[in-house]
């Protein structure tokens, strides 16, 4: 990796520890240096009026936000592009386990180290860089934008920039990905997600001991009842995986949609002898692209009806869903003309034909289709050991970021110049 890459993304780093306000002005100063008009966009994520989305925000939905936004002015009779990636980490609250100063950016064995560079600081570097070459290349070329957008604990920077009337004829999401494959693979298809939670009323039995355990045939255990919803949520996962199809998801995993019921929660674990009142199950439903928020909360809801009306408990104290997050799913197409630019930049630079990984449910390529109908694809380099999962010593490998950085100078200047390849 050249030095004035490795000196940005050292200084975005460094700036972390002044927080997310200093990182933003990093990225504004270079911008503006690179002949790009800079802006800065402040907002409320509360305020947002997304699309084919939805989360219960308490913790974050009332700050005040800022997204910075530069352009790089060109011919309005060629393609334009919107870059965009998230400057915001995690909160820096421990770093004892990490063996690498987190905040000076080392470069050890071929990986670059540094709190938050691969979530999503190499993006936003990234995107700098390309910027910085492509307006040195004196090539005719349409507009280039770079939004950096807060993005984690759903802040929904771009689909702020997006609902504000920000527009671009397609757009590039930048960032690493731990999936091992980096530079190879590209983002084109997302699924949509769901979390919900279903709770289950059942009956104490009725007596004035401490233990219920001999009198436990006299109540309604909640834990049995919400194994009724489990097992009609299951059977509608396997009848939705033989109906619901998406050939690129089913060629991974083998089923384009799933339901996953993780969480099951009554009673406490140290008052064994104790029925609950009360059961709740946490679950989780993927799906692909081209199905609706409303739709899968439609069918879930009468399964989960259908199963309480032929349970007389149940049908008498039906179950309570709540709607916890939810985002639709987006892809574009292998013969689209912004894929075909992407492929043909990974292609040029590492030398190997990417494939599409279609396994990255909730990717942000969602936002400019869902909430502005314009096409996205996303890459990164490789990378691991996210702060966001609760590791240490964040990386990414420095060879492949040089590649990230030129795959999206050689889509920035190829897409915008209106150089799109053939299709084959």
């Amino acid at each position: 990796m050249n030095d004035r890459a490795i000196d940005l993304i050292k200084e975005l780093v460094a700036a972390q520890v002044d927080g997310e306000v200093a990182v933003q002005g990093v990225i504004s100063r270079r911008l503006a240096d690179a002949g790009c008009d800079v802006l800065a966009h402040d907002y409320t994520p509360a305020d947002v009026d997304i699309i084919g989305e939805f989360a219960l925000d308490p913790a974050r939905a009332d700050e005040r936000r800022r997204a910075i936004v530069g352009t790089l002015p060109g011919d309005p009779e060629l393609p334009s592009l919107l870059i965009f990636a998230h400057p915001d980490g995690e909160p820096a609250l421990d770093t004892s386990a990490w063996t690498h100063d987190p905040f000076a950016g080392t470069v050890d064995g071929g990986r670059f180290y540094g709190w938050g560079v691969a979530d999503d600081l190499a993006g936003c570097a990234a995107a700098v860089l390309a910027l910085e070459q492509a307006a040195a290349s004196n090539v005719p070329m349409g507009r280039v934008v770079f939004a950096s957008t807060p993005s984690k604990r759903y802040a929904r920077g771009v689909a702020a920039l997006l609902h504000d009337g920000l527009r671009a004829d397609a757009s590039l999401y930048l960032h690493p990905a731990e999936s091992g494959v980096g530079m190879r693979e590209i983002k084109a298809v997302a699924s949509g997600h769901i979390d919900f939670r279903v709770t289950v009323t059942g009956r104490a039995p009725d007596t004035t001991e401490p233990g219920h355990t001999a009198f436990a045939h006299l109540g309604v255990n909640p834990i049995d009842k919400a194994l009724v919803i489990r097992a009609a949520l299951m059977t509608l996962a396997e009848e939705r995986a033989a109906r619901v199809r998406h050939p690129l998801i089913e060629g991974v995993v083998g089923r384009a949609t799933n339901i996953n019921v993780s969480r099951i929660d009554a009673g406490e674990m140290r008052r064994f002898a104790r029925m609950s009142e009360e059961c709740t199950l946490g679950c989780a439903i993927s799906f692909p692209p081209g199905e609706t928020l409303n739709d899968i909360c439609a069918e879930i809801t009468q399964v989960v009806q259908q199963a309480a009306a032929a349970d007389p408990w149940l049908a008498e104290n039906p179950p309570r869903i709540d709607w916890l997050t939810g985002v639709t799913g987006g892809e574009v197409a292998a013969d689209h003309p912004l894929y075909r630019t992407a492929a043909a930049a990974v292609t040029q630079v590492t030398g190997e034909a990417p494939h599409v990984n279609p396994m990255h449910t909730s990717s942000d390529i969602r936002n400019p289709i869902v909430e502005a109908g314009i096409p996205c694809v996303g890459l990164g380099c490789l990378g691991g050991d996210l702060s966001q999962n609760d590791r240490h010593d964040e990386w990414i490998d420095v060879a492949d970021f040089q590649r990230m950085i030129d795959v999206t100078t050689a889509i920035v200047t190829n897409w915008c110049s209106g150089r799109t390849p053939a299709p084959t």
